[in-house]
């Protein structure tokens, strides 16, 4: 399985972590989250998660409102909110 844009393939043979991390860069905040192969059954689950959440981050993101040019911290508490819920 190949890499895509904020989806990242780690599979080292010399450690314990395989899978997928997610990660996206909006006004200057960096949200990223790991998908385990182990906690979601394979490779190709936790692909799906980590689109799945990708889709709803982005969602959530393009409709934020920005103070000042960031995102507010209502935006924020969801964003981490919906990372830690999946």
């Amino acid at each position: 399985m190949k890499s895509k844009r904020n989806l990242t393939r780690f599979t080292y043979e010399n450690t314990a972590f395989q899978g997928w991390r997610l990660c996206v860069s909006r006004a200057g905040v960096t949200f990223t989250k790991y998908f385990s192969d182990k906690q979601y059954g394979g490779g190709r689950k936790s692909l799906e998660a980590a689109e799945n959440t990708l889709a709803e981050l982005k969602a959530l993101l393009e409709g934020a409102r920005r103070v000042n040019g960031k995102l507010s911290n209502v935006t924020l508490k969801k964003a981490e909110k919906l990372l830690a819920s999946h």
